[in-house]
């Protein structure tokens, strides 16, 4: 069972479960006061405040399952709650459920949804299930994708799936991602991986962006052609590595950049896509395989992009078989 959270107004003796036995105390303590700035977490550990078994402990202290931590009452700001997630969404998602078990949820992720809030966001993803879901006290992301990417994302519901996953992508091994884009102009069949570094820029605007640079991180992204068009092409993408807008990149560097991406593409892609009728990014995780963690079950996951995506591609003659 995972741990709920504690009324951070009083003092709270929070007994840990297995599920998060052999974590840090302070990385304890962040993802379950959820609001708490880490500043003040820290804070509360190094004035002796936050008792372990009711001796002091530091920040990276191991605990264990069975452990009993104090936790002092501490003053924070009160922030905005999220908005109540409203029935339309709240179908949406729940039609969007590809796959549910014990330690896992995943879900196909329409575009247009932020995975979380922030930065001018108020309800994302996460934030609407958790609201959905009250029964589950730990639903953290595994991964994430775009605002304007749709396609499947894995939801944990036990730390240790979480940390098993994470695990995987990180050793790149383990998880493999397939994505759905539609590119401009004709995409050689004989092109079927790009390997350029990536570097994350800010430019002088604010917007930050991501360029081809030697100065930049190592990525790898298989590509593969499965249909072509007049005017676009439809490719498999399997990013090796796991680079932000590493897909979306790649393919700008290879003179195709992905159709509706107001990010990367110029204004001669931006007129063919208005005269296409295209108004949004066409990248979509569709396939996910990975053993699962806790029963050891090679699961390979598939969802296709939604109505509107799949006419789309009809319509530029990009349409396929599964």
């Amino acid at each position: 069972m995972s741990q709920k959270h504690p009324d951070t107004s009083k003092v709270s003796f929070v007994t840990v479960t297995a599920d998060n036995s052999g974590q840090r105390l302070d990385n304890f303590l962040l993802s379950l006061l959820k609001g708490v700035p880490k500043a003040l977490i820290y804070r509360v550990i190094r004035k002796g405040e936050v008792r372990l078994n009711k001796k002091r402990a530091k920040a990276d202290s191991r605990i264990q399952a069975g452990d009993v931590v104090r936790i002092p009452p501490m003053r924070i700001a009160q922030r905005d709650a999220p908005p109540p997630v409203s029935s339309v969404l709240q179908q949406l998602l729940a039609d969007a459920i590809v796959h549910e078990d014990e330690g896992l949820l995943v879900v196909n992720k329409p575009s247009g949804l932020a995975v979380h809030g922030g930065s001018g966001v108020n309800l994302g993803l996460i934030e609407a299930l958790r609201q959905m879901r009250p029964e589950h006290t730990f639903l953290e992301l595994v991964h994430r994708l775009d605002r304007d990417t749709s396609g499947l994302i894995l939801v944990a519901k036990k730390r240790s799936v979480l940390t098993a996953l994470q695990r995987m992508l990180a050793n790149k091994s383990g998880i493999s991602k397939h994505y759905l884009a539609l590119v401009h102009g004709c995409w050689d069949a004989a092109v079927g991986q790009v390997k350029q570094p990536l570097l994350r820029i800010e430019r002088q605007s604010g917007e930050r962006m991501v360029v081809v640079d030697e100065q930049g991180k190592t990525a790898h992204t298989r590509m593969h052609r499965l249909a072509q068009g007049r005017h676009y092409s439809l490719i498999d993408a399997e990013p090796v590595t796991g680079r932000t807008h590493q897909i979306r990149v790649h393919c700008q560097y290879q003179g195709h950049v992905i159709a509706g991406d107001q990010k990367y593409r110029d204004q001669v892609a931006t007129d063919i896509d208005t005269k296409a009728g295209i108004k949004r990014l066409y990248l979509h995780a569709w396939r996910l395989a990975f053993r699962h963690p806790l029963t050891g079950e090679q699961l390979r996951l598939q969802a296709l992009p939604d109505d509107a995506f799949m006419n789309t591609l009809q319509q530029v003659g990009c349409d396929f078989e599964v």
